[in-house]
Formats: structure tokens, C-alpha cells, sequence
């Protein structure tokens, strides 16, 4: 309307030369009475139903006597920027090794350690690997360790070192990674008075 009026062309020209149809200038756009309702009971439903989407959403408004169908409620669900949170993955469960399962939480400093390899390589292209220990609770990592290679040897001298300077913690988790479940390494952990906490495969 605005190009018509200013340049005194007519309809026909301004829509082809903007890319408009034309009949978007015959029927003006109109918001429903309803809409500002709707978007409130939408978002209440929404914080009350966390896992669910626009689609079980519409079918709770029309149980509570709303007459919409989903297609609005999505374009109201997108324009308000609903999202259903992203699931959280499961924790593995932890086993001892008497082969009893449990879910081990750390409470306390030097209750939990855990440690595990990162595998990477240098601008030449060539691997590494780094050994890291984690305090469970605290957060804080006790220990880094980096070399081409690392073995079963390599853990309990790292393991040797911090139990010198921190003493023992109650628990030493990790994977099932073969340096990690080789026999010397268990039986040295259990005689220094710590337990293996091992994550189950899968």
C-alpha cells in the first residue's frame, strides 16, 4: 500500500516488483481474541508437563475444553520457544568385587576417586595418552600423567604417588579397561585398604 501510494504505480506492479501475491493485500493478518489466553495455558501446561510436546499439549487443552488442534499450538509452542528438555543419560551402575551392584555417590572428600585414559595425538600426527584422577566430590584432579604409552604400571606408580601425599581414598572407580582391571593393580588397592568400584560394561 505504502509503494502505491508513494510511487503511483499500481497493484499489480508493486507485488511483482516486491515478490508479494496479491492477495496478501487484500486480507489483513488478524490475531485471535483468544490468543494471549491460549499462549498463557500453554506455557502453564508446559511447566507443569515437562516431558511433554505440543502435540500431547493439545490434547490436554482440548480435555479442558479448548477447541484448537495442533497446528496452533505449535506455531504458539515455536513462537514462545518451547523446547521438551533432552533426556539426561543413565549412569552406569557400579560393581564391586564381590559382584554386588550399587550406585556409588560421593559424600565427602576422598570417598571417590576416579580415573580413566584420554587418547589424543601430537601436530606429527603421533598418539598419546593421559591418565587422569578425579576426586569425585571435590571435583578437583589429582593427577595428570601423559606419555606415548601407559600401562598397568604407569597406574599404580601415579596411584603410588598420590595415595603418599593425599593417603587412600575409600573407592577407586573406573571403567573396564585393561590396565585398570589387571590383577597387580587390584590386588595393590585392596592391600593399601581402598575398594574398586568398576562401571559396567554397555
Amino acid at each position: 500500500m505504502h509503494t502505491r501510494e508513494s510511487l503511483g504505480v499500481s497493484e499489480r506492479r508493486s507485488c511483482r516488483v516486491i515478490g508479494q501475491h496479491r492477495s496478501t493485500q487484500r486480507k489483513w493478518p488478524q490475531e485471535k481474541v483468544d490468543e494471549e489466553l491460549l499462549t498463557r495455558d500453554i506455557i502453564k501446561l508446559a511447566r507443569e508437563y515437562g516431558r511433554y510436546g505440543y502435540r500431547r499439549i493439545a490434547v490436554l487443552l482440548k480435555n479442558t475444553g479448548w477447541q484448537v488442534n495442533a497446528k496452533r499450538v505449535e506455531r504458539i509452542w515455536r513462537r514462545e520457544g518451547l523446547k521438551v528438555p533432552m533426556k539426561q543419560p543413565k549412569r552406569g551402575r557400579l560393581w564391586f568385587n564381590d559382584g554386588s551392584c550399587v550406585r556409588l555417590r560421593a559424600l565427602r572428600p576422598n570417598h571417590v576417586w576416579s580415573y580413566d585414559f584420554v587418547h589424543d595425538r601430537t601436530y606429527d600426527g603421533k598418539a598419546f595418552r593421559t591418565l587422569n584422577i578425579l576426586d569425585e566430590y571435590t571435583r578437583e584432579c589429582l593427577a595428570i600423567r601423559v606419555d606415548r604409552k601407559l600401562n598397568s604400571q604407569n597406574v599404580l606408580d601415579v596411584l603410588t604417588d598420590l595415595f603418599i601425599i593425599r593417603g587412600s581414598p575409600e573407592y577407586i572407580r573406573s571403567d573396564n579397561g585393561p590396565e585398570f582391571v589387571a590383577k597387580s593393580v587390584r590386588n595393590w588397592i585392596s592391600a593399601v585398604g581402598a575398594k574398586t568400584a568398576y562401571i559396567e560394561p554397555g
